[in-house]
């Protein structure tokens, strides 16, 4: 027989956007960061990449302007401590570029230095049965230990932010 030590994570990282899986895995990251006393970075990217017409025209697709996505982590960081993680051990982080996974593996784990990822899915479109490119991707290349976290939301069902 062996004993069963439950693995604590001391440096939560949670990539968040509006797709229901990343507000999954956010109120997962936040209970687990609770519970844990971890410190909890909280990340989005500010996608810099051309959008078509009708992406421009959904506000869900990509916030307007970094300022704007710094007031969304900003309220990400509000809800966690209004859950109970304490405020000193949050860290918001807002990046910039093309393709979200490959700066957060790149640029931002590096840079933070968790010992815990935990990620959406799937984006706001998509097959639910598989996982999205950009969970594969970090999956794939962050380097630490990756939670995916699935929600029972269907893509695509209206929801009250």
């Amino acid at each position: 027989m062996f004993e069963i030590k439950p693995k604590r994570f001391h440096k939560i990282l949670v990539g968040v956007d509006d797709a229901p899986d990343a507000r999954a895995a956010f109120c997962y990251a936040v209970d687990k960061a609770k519970r844990d006393g971890s410190e909890l970075g909280i990340v989005s990217v500010y996608e810099t990449n051309k959008t078509n017409v009708y992406q421009i025209l959904d506000k869900d697709y990509v916030h307007s302007t970094r300022e704007e996505l710094q007031k969304r982590i900003n309220e990400y960081v509000k809800a966690a401590i209004d859950y109970g993680v304490e405020a000193s051990k949050i860290t918001a982080l807002v990046d910039q570029g093309e393709r979200p996974a490959e700066r957060i593996c790149n640029h931002v784990i590096p840079e933070y230095q968790p010992d815990l990822l935990i990620i959406g899915s799937i984006g706001k479109w998509g097959n639910r049965k598989a996982v999205g490119s950009q969970a594969s991707y970090m999956t794939k290349n962050a380097g630490t230990s990756v939670f995916v976290i699935r929600s029972n939301e269907m893509v695509g069902e209206d929801h009250q932010d």
